[in-house]
This record gives structure tokens, C-alpha cells and sequence, in this order.
């Protein structure tokens, strides 16, 4: 077996695991630096009455807690299944140079995993959106930013 296969079977393991715990799910994910396992996650949906719980974000934050750092550089993400909307946005965020996934969203969508209107909203106009977005308070919140830009001892990510 290959060393992605290895790392793949844990991530659907995991998923496997939190599934018959009914933690949430059948979603796992380990993230890999070099050979070894730094993060792992499932899906806790169900069991941290989180919907933010998702096994990618779950393994994301324990990689990080474990590495010390709030960036993946130079790791791999395993995943059970093609990440979602959410999970993608925070994939993107920490950085990894590498994703893997087994199942695809439309296998996700045919057991009653369906992001497809996810996917719709992020290309609708606000207006046309199914949650309303009202603009609000930007004359306070700017200098919140302006001190932001201006801070000289900031950590830029």
C-alpha cells in the first residue's frame, strides 16, 4: 500500500469511528507533515451540537494546536470526502501544500450530504441571496481596520 493510501485509510477510519459513535457524519481527516500525523479529525456535528464541527476544521485545529502554529506549510491534507464550501475556505486559510479526498461531493449528496446550494449562494448577488446580508455600522467598524493597517506589531497571515 502507498504511503497516501496509508494516510487515506486512517482518514476514513476516523470517519468510520465518529459515524458509528453517532458523533456526526461518516467524515474523516488526518493532515500529514512529512511522515507523520500531526492532526487528526472527524466529523462532530452531531456530538459538539457544532455545525462548524466538520472533520477537515476538526484536523485543522488540532494540527495546529500540536504544531504550535496557525499555518500547514509543507503539509498534506487526507480527507474521507471532497470538502465543502466551509471546509475549502478554511483549507485555503491554514495553507497546506497538498489535499487528498476520496469520496466526491456528489457521492456526499447521494447519502444526504448536499452543499450544492452552498455552492449556488456564494455566486448569487447579495440581493438574490436566501439569507439576507444587511450592510451595518461601517462608520465605527473602519477604524477598527485603520488601526489594524496602521499597528506596527502585527502578525501578518
Amino acid at each position: 500500500m502507498s504511503r497516501e493510501l496509508k494516510f487515506m485509510q486512517e482518514a476514513i477510519e476516523l470517519g468510520r469511528k465518529g459515524m458509528l459513535n453517532n458523533e456526526g457524519g461518516p467524515f474523516g481527516c488526518v493532515i500529514v507533515k512529512g511522515d507523520e500525523i500531526v492532526g487528526r479529525g472527524w466529523n462532530k456535528v452531531l456530538s459538539a451540537n457544532d455545525p462548524t464541527a466538520h472533520a477537515e476544521v476538526s484536523a485543522i485545529r488540532d494540527a495546529c494546536k500540536n504544531l504550535g502554529t496557525f499555518q500547514l506549510d509543507e503539509c498534506e491534507i487526507y480527507t474521507s470526502c471532497e470538502p465543502c464550501p466551509m471546509c475549502m475556505g478554511a483549507i485555503y486559510w491554514a495553507r497546506p501544500k497538498k489535499v487528498y479526498y476520496a469520496n466526491t461531493r456528489i457521492d456526499a449528496a447521494n447519502i444526504g450530504f448536499d452543499d450544492s446550494m452552498i455552492y449556488e449562494e456564494l455566486t448569487a448577488s447579495l440581493e438574490e441571496r436566501k439569507i439576507k446580508m444587511n450592510h451595518l455600522g461601517r462608520e465605527e467598524a473602519i477604524k477598527v481596520f485603520e488601526e489594524w493597517k496602521n499597528k506596527n506589531d502585527k502578525t501578518r497571515y
